[in-house]
Parts: C-alpha cells; sequence; structure tokens
C-alpha cells in the first residue's frame, strides 16, 4: 500500500539551553528563577511554596543520601506516592547523578509492586505512607534486592521499627548534612549525565501481560524540552495543577520537564478527592487531562444547571444557543454571523461564569488525548470559549507527538507533527514514527524493543490512522481492537464508546461485535450523576448494584445509547447493551492504573452477559 511520509532532518543531539541532559537544565534553571516559586503543596487547607533554590537543595540533598548508602550510576530509585513535592525531589536527584527513576502507581496491588520491583532491580523505595508500606512489607521477602524503604509520612507508624526501614525527614537531614562537605559530588554527577543515558522507566499498565519498563533517554527529554512551546502558551510564573498520576508519562513531563522549559508553578493537590475544588482556587493557564476529565467537568456544569434558578438557566441556555453557530463557523474556517450588544453581553457573562465555576478562567492552553474526544465536547468548550486541542503521544514517544495548533481544532484530527518529528502509514495503516522523542527500547526485554523498533528506527505504535494533506494525524483506533462483524464490517469501537461518554450518564463503555452479527455494548454509569437522576425522579434503590437493575434507569440508559445511535451509520449501531453492576475502580482487574477499561479481562469477566445480548 502506499506510504504516506512527513519527514524532515533529524539532530542528532538535541539541545535545550545549550545543554544536552536534562540535569544540566535543571541546574541552570534553578540558578536562573532560584527565589521564584517552583511548586506548591497544598497541605491543611493551606499552600505551601518551594522555591527553585529549595528544589535544587532538597534533589541535591537525597541523590547525596542515595550516593551514601551505595547507589551507583545506572540503578534504579522507585517511587510509590501521590503526587506530591518529594516525588520531584527523589526523581530528580537520582537523574542528576546518573540514576533511573521510576514511578509505581499508587493503586497497584501486592503482585504488580512485586514485579516492577524485582524487574527493575530497584535497591532503595520511597514510599507515601502505612498504605503503601503494608503492600511492600506483603512482598519483600520476595524482593531479596531491596535494601532501603524510606517511608514519607510518619502517621501510623510511630514506633514501628524495621531493619530496612528509615522515614523521609530522617534520609532528606541525612542528605542536607552531607551537602556541606559533599556537594561537588552532585556537581560532578550532572557533569557527568550523557545525552544519551537512561533517564527513567515508565512501566505499561500491563492490559496484555506483566508490565513492561520503556526507558526513556536524556535526549529524549531535551528534545521534548525544545518542543515545548510548540503547543504551551504560557510564561515564567503561570501555574499548572499536577493531578494524573505522576507516574504516567503525560503527567511527569506536564509536572516535571515542561516547568523546566517555561517556568510553571507545579501545584499539587492535598488528595485525589479535591482535584476539582483545588482547580477552582489555582485557576491554572495550562491544563491537560484525558477526555474523561474534561467530559466530568461538562458534567459539572450540567448537574449544577439542573438546580440552578430558573433565570441562571435561561441564560445559560441562551449563551449556548447564541455560541453554536459561532462554534461551527470557527470549526469550518469561517466568519461568524455578527450579534447584537444584548446577546453578546449575555453569551459573555454566562461563559465567564461558567470558567470561573469550573476554575479554567485563565486557562490559555487546554489539552487533551489518550483516548478518542466526542466531538460535542469539542465544541462544548469551543462555546466556553475555550480551544480545547487535541495531541497525540505515548510512553514510547516521551508524551507530545502531535498536538493541534492554537485556532486550528479540526474534529477527529489530534493534529500536526512537532518539528523534528517524522510520521508515515505503514501496513494495516498503523502509524510509524521516528525522531529523538522514541524512546531507548523495554527494560531487559530485547525481543519487545524489536516488535515496536525496527532497523531503521520506526517506532510500530499499533495504532492505525491516517495523514491528511495538510500533515494532520487521525487516530482511528488500536489495532487490535478492530472488530470486523460477522458480515466483514470492519468497525472501530472506540469511535462509539467516545459517543456514548459525552454523556453524563455513562463513565465508559466497551463495544462487542467481533465475529457477530451486529454490535452491543457493555457500559459503566456514573455513579454521581445517575445517583442524581434518580432522587430527582424518585427511583429507590438500596446500593449501587440495585441502581444499575433499576427499569427506569436502564430506560435512562437505553434513551443515551439511542441518541448515539442517531449520529452513526446503521453498520455501526448498537442494538442492545448491559450495564455493569459493580462500581470499578483502579485496583480492579477490569480497570488499568489510568481508569480505562481492559477489553480482553472486560470479556472474558462478562461472557455470560454479553451472550445474553445474542440470543435468539
Amino acid at each position: 500500500m502506499a506510504m504516506n511520509s512527513h519527514t524532515e532532518t533529524l539532530s542528532s543531539t538535541p539541545e535545550f539551553m545549550g545543554e544536552d541532559t536534562p540535569a544540566r537544565v535543571f541546574r541552570k534553571r534553578c540558578q536562573e528563577w532560584g527565589p521564584l516559586p517552583a511548586l506548591r503543596h497544598k497541605k491543611h487547607g493551606l499552600w505551601q511554596t518551594i522555591t527553585w533554590q529549595q528544589y535544587y537543595k532538597n534533589a541535591q540533598a537525597l541523590a547525596l543520601a542515595m550516593l551514601d548508602m551505595g547507589l551507583q550510576s545506572g540503578e534504579v530509585v522507585c517511587v510509590l506516592a501521590e503526587n506530591r513535592p518529594e516525588w520531584l525531589y527523589v526523581d530528580m536527584g537520582a537523574q542528576c547523578i546518573g540514576m533511573v527513576g521510576n514511578g509505581i502507581y499508587p493503586t497497584s496491588s501486592p503482585k504488580q509492586l512485586q514485579h516492577i520491583l524485582v524487574d527493575s532491580g530497584t535497591r532503595l523505595l520511597f514510599v507515601e505512607n502505612q498504605e503503601q508500606l503494608d503492600k511492600v512489607l506483603e512482598v519483600f521477602d520476595d524482593c531479596p534486592q531491596l535494601e532501603q524503604i524510606v517511608v514519607m509520612e510518619q502517621e501510623g507508624l510511630r514506633g514501628f521499627q524495621h531493619a530496612k526501614l528509615i522515614f523521609f525527614e530522617e534520609f532528606l537531614t541525612k542528605g542536607l548534612a552531607l551537602s556541606q562537605t559533599q556537594a561537588a559530588l552532585f556537581e560532578n554527577g550532572i557533569a557527568q549525565t550523557r545525552s544519551d543515558a537512561l533517564a527513567f522507566l515508565v512501566y505499561t499498565s500491563g492490559t496484555t501481560g506483566a508490565p513492561k519498563g520503556a526507558m526513556i533517554l536524556n535526549s529524549n527529554l531535551v528534545f521534548q524540552l525544545s518542543m515545548a512551546n510548540e503547543y504551551l502558551d504560557v510564561q515564567v510564573g503561570d501555574k499548572s495543577l499536577s493531578f494524573l498520576p505522576l507516574c504516567h508519562i503525560a503527567e511527569r513531563m506536564a509536572s516535571v520537564y515542561n516547568p523546566l522549559a517555561v517556568g510553571l508553578i507545579v501545584h499539587f493537590p492535598e488528595n485525589a478527592s479535591t482535584v476539582f475544588n483545588d482547580i477552582r482556587e489555582v485557576a491554572p493557564h495550562v491544563v491537560f487531562a484525558p477526555p474523561r476529565f474534561w467530559e466530568k467537568m461538562y458534567s459539572q456544569i450540567e448537574l449544577f444547571m439542573r438546580d440552578a434558578i430558573a433565570p441562571a438557566r435561561w441564560m445559560y441556555q441562551k449563551a449556548q444557543s447564541l455560541g453554536s453557530a459561532e462554534v461551527e463557523a470557527r470549526l469550518q474556517g469561517k466568519a461568524s454571523s455578527g450579534k447584537g450588544p444584548i446577546e453578546s453581553v449575555i453569551r459573555w457573562l454566562a461563559m465567564r461564569n461558567v470558567r470561573i465555576f469550573l476554575g479554567l478562567q485563565n486557562v490559555k492552553t487546554a489539552l487533551t488525548g489518550a483516548a478518542p474526544v466526542p466531538p460535542d465536547l469539542i465544541r462544548w468548550y469551543l462555546s466556553c470559549d475555550i480551544e480545547l486541542r487535541e495531541a497525540f503521544g505515548m510512553t514510547e514517544t516521551t508524551g507530545f507527538c502531535t498536538a493541534t495548533p492554537k485556532g486550528g481544532i479540526r474534529l477527529g484530527w489530534a493534529g500536526t507533527k512537532a518539528p523534528g518529528t517524522e510520521i508515515r502509514i505503514g501496513a494495516e495503516n498503523e502509524i510509524l514514527i521516528r525522531g529523538q522523542n522514541v524512546f531507548g527500547g523495554y527494560w531487559n526485554l530485547p525481543e519487545k524493543t524489536r516488535e515496536s523498533l525496527d532497523a531503521d528506527g520506526w517506532l510500530h505504535t499499533g495504532d492505525c490512522g491516517e495523514v491528511d494533506g495538510d500533515g494532520y494525524l487521525a487516530i482511528r483506533d488500536r489495532i487490535k481492537d478492530i472488530l470486523i462483524t460477522s458480515g466483514g464490517k470492519n468497525i472501530t469501537p472506540s469511535h462509539i464508546e467516545s459517543l456514548l461518554k459525552f454523556s453524563p450518564y455513562i463513565t465508559d463503555a466497551v463495544v462487542i461485535g467481533d465475529a457477530r452479527k451486529y454490535l452491543t455494548c457493555l457500559v459503566m454509569i456514573d455513579q454521581e450523576h445517575v445517583a442524581k437522576y434518580a432522587q430527582e425522579h424518585q427511583v429507590p434503590y438500596t446500593d449501587f448494584s440495585s441502581l444499575t437493575r433499576r427499569p427506569e434507569i436502564v430506560a435512562l440508559i437505553h434513551q443515551e445509547v439511542e441518541r448515539m445511535n442517531s449520529q452513526l451509520a446503521r453498520v455501526e449501531q448498537l442494538k442492545d447493551f448491559r450495564i455493569i453492576s459493580e462500581l470499578l475502580t483502579a485496583e480492579d482487574d477490569e480497570l488499568t492504573p489510568t481508569m480505562k477499561l481492559k477489553r480482553k479481562v472486560i470479556a472474558t469477566k462478562y461472557a455470560d452477559m454479553i451472550e445474553t445480548m445474542y440470543r435468539a
């Protein structure tokens, strides 16, 4: 088949600010921005500020303490914690002396934790609290190489003793003392970092087997630092909020490396349950999040408006109506028809209040990716004067690979490639990528590496898509997820699922239909919104499971499915569905740590339920 190719000359050694490793960029930025705020962490309701000088000092102290316990360059240091400044001190400190950082999802089971610790050969592990420590102790005897556990929080552990345990404050204090006489070791470590060396590992979610450690090189990171201004419209002192898992490549780039490029102040919420309130407090200038997050924000408005007073509902609906024509004109690249002054004021006031309610009044850059985006979601944000731009990237491309240029939204397209990146379409319409952002392979898995990286340096993404004449990339689906019905029709389920997930009542969905006569679907409902609906319509239920079985709720989801079906070709329409009666969390086998449903696990576990949709 014909190969689409968009190429340009690639730099052999990327640089940023004249430096070729992130450790040296980190040192230069800390010198340049020393007294300015770098990080803020909310504790007991109050925001605490860490300057770039303090950031550097703490990273240095932890690095020296690591060296003192005998760790060597190239060894792996792991962090098992929610997002917090200590995570960054450990990660950056390790990398500055040539060690390899690695984050582990806080939702990991003891068995998953054991696999990563053993596979990476980790000798030093930082954990957040007693809950995470308990997991480590459960598998400690099966991790013989693990020499030291550093616990960040002492609550519930005062008086607890273990031969391999030390508390974070003690470990940091030891490093601060060492920095009085051994600071040169840290500086020498930074000087010896190499562009081609391994910076950190990112373990895949393990949806099709044991998690693999993707190796991210210093050169990958420096290249991405040099590209940050291609898709971020921010300046020094602008704010971001760190709330996606730091062990995921997207948040690692957003909270550790983009700030080095553009000077963002990274804010860490008090805990996962306070994120939406913290966004309102921080009012960030840049937000990157998967569609699920943006759908949740939209649903908040829909839920709020149901309880709002009549004038507020009227103004919101009027503003949406006034904005729809303007949005469509904007998407088609046409000038919108002018509005009268009163209409303009109504729309401006309503949408300004929406943005303030969500904490998005300062947003300059709003990005989404990692999953298909419902077109109506993009339209809704545009109507709120927020340009929600799509991006595409993977762990194996060190995050960002393509992004929608400012003012260039095209529904269903994930933007254009970064300079210095090559993209072409190969066999089975697979997206192939080559460039300095492509990772170094999988840790200790040369065969898996060869499966992903060919001899010419092309990364085989496993995604199918197309590139148009203007260089815009569209991702259609994972090749392995494409369904072929018994009638021979190829179906991309992610498109159908994304339309379903735009409903405030549906959190996730899995389309079924491979080798079947027609398509069906398993649905996971949104507990908050469906419970609200049940309350408003006096639908009795006792727990989540009973809620999913109520005829009124089944009818509600049927209505949402039919609404979605009206947007699809006949062969793509769902003929039936079932609601999953369990409230799934990231700890469940059915979900990845990033809260995506695992197709194969779902299909196996709910096989009997699926069969009920195909009985004559």
